[in-house]
């Protein structure tokens, strides 16, 4: 068998990448070959031995054909997919935001990428739910008629593994951070509009680096890790305190080393939420965002986990004191988990291996999950 692997644009992340680490664990899988479509820049993220075909080109189009089984996270250019495999998509996350065809600002303009993309669908034969609720979502926008099985995440397995405490310290320390310092994580989400425009070369991110470490930075470290889609004009800031980790490998590395999340509209906080850590949506611009750039499936302040903020200075309010940022989220926490965290118990990736290899045998399988999270 052999199994061909995507993730964004060419890198070793997300749920490719956890399938791929726990397949190579399995003894029903030790004979199978496992090839990655892998882009130059991001070729120091694959683990040492991967085996790699460069993104964009016809030899990644020949392994794609060649493939039993491909798993992406993302859509895949043109390919002709062979009559007995299997194509997996595992998607990026828990869509609060509306995407594809539903987003507001895919009205007009982009028929012809839509189009593109509607191609790349026909080639499901899988579509990954995270929970019943976001396997609603996914099936829609897609207009996706196959099989949604809700396996939870398999890049979320690691936030539950027996050796995450562990693992959290690790990156601490490989992050320099000091014993006893408060780790804010801040993922934004990127902006449509901002992309299209190519950002304002003065922009400054609406959580301010500068008034963070002033405010909070004696005993906070703030880690950055912003949207590949954000303009480079937001990247590179030099302030004490504050750690650039937009090109770290694995965010779940990043879930584990902080203490709590700031986010807006960003599928981060449905992962996130499996840490019972802290969140925070600072939702600056929630109507221009709801009502003109991308619209919601969800009402955040109806759903959020924690508090929905729209200014810098109430942001680094809550983080200051996290101990009551955690008692006023506690009802509205345990309700936003049991809404869209129960499927992940830390065996995603082998339900889905397990789905694959019944699937690629016998393609009737999938007949009986076509309904999952419908």
């Amino acid at each position: 068998m052999k199994i061909v692997y995507y993730s964004f644009g060419g890198r070793c992340s997300d749920n490719p990448r956890a399938l791929h680490q726990r397949a190579l664990h399995r003894e029903d899988l030790r004979d199978v070959e496992h090839v990655w479509l892998a882009h130059p820049r991001h070729a120091a993220s694959f683990p040492a031995g991967t085996a790699t075909v460069p993104v964009g080109t016809a030899e990644a189009v020949a392994a794609l054909e060649s493939a039993d089984v491909v798993v992406a996270d993302n859509h895949l250019p043109r390919f002709t997919k062979g009559p007995a495999t299997t194509y997996v998509q595992t998607w990026h996350g828990t869509p609060l935001k509306r995407i594809h065809r539903d987003a507001l600002n895919q009205a007009a303009g982009n028929e012809e990428v839509l189009a593109r993309l509607d191609d790349d669908v026909t080639r499901w034969d899988v579509l990954l739910g995270p929970s019943e609720a976001g396997a609603v979502p996914l099936r829609a926008a897609f207009r996706f008629p196959g099989a949604v099985p809700v396996t939870g995440y398999p890049r979320n397995d690691a936030l539950l593994a027996p050796g995450a405490a562990r693992r959290r310290e690790q990156v601490r320390a490989q992050l320099g951070v000091e014993a006893g310092r408060t780790v804010v994580l801040y993922a934004p989400t990127w902006r449509d509009d901002d992309r299209d425009t190519g950002g304002d070369p003065d922009a400054r991110l609406p959580l301010d680096p500068d008034r963070f470490a002033q405010r909070l930075g004696r005993d906070h470290v703030l880690l950055l890790r912003l949207h590949h889609l954000v303009p480079d004009a937001l990247r590179g800031r030099d302030v004490a305190g504050v750690v650039d980790v937009s090109e770290h490998p694995d965010i779940n590395d990043l879930y584990l080393a902080a203490d709590v999340l700031v986010s807006d509209y960003s599928s981060a906080m449905f992962d996130f939420a499996l840490t019972g850590k802290p969140i925070v949506s600072f939702a600056y611009d929630l109507a221009h965002y709801r009502d003109v750039v991308r619209g919601f499936y969800f009402d955040l302040p109806e759903i959020a986990p924690g508090p929905v903020l729209e200014t810098c200075e109430e942001v680094l309010d809550a983080l200051a004191d996290l101990d009551a940022l955690r008692a006023r989220s506690a009802q509205r926490y345990d309700a936003f988990r049991a809404r869209f965290c129960h499927a992940e118990d830390g065996h995603a990736a082998d339900r889905v291996l397990d789905l694959v290899l019944r699937s690629h045998l016998d393609p009737a399988v999938l007949t009986g999950t076509a309904g999952v999270g419908a």
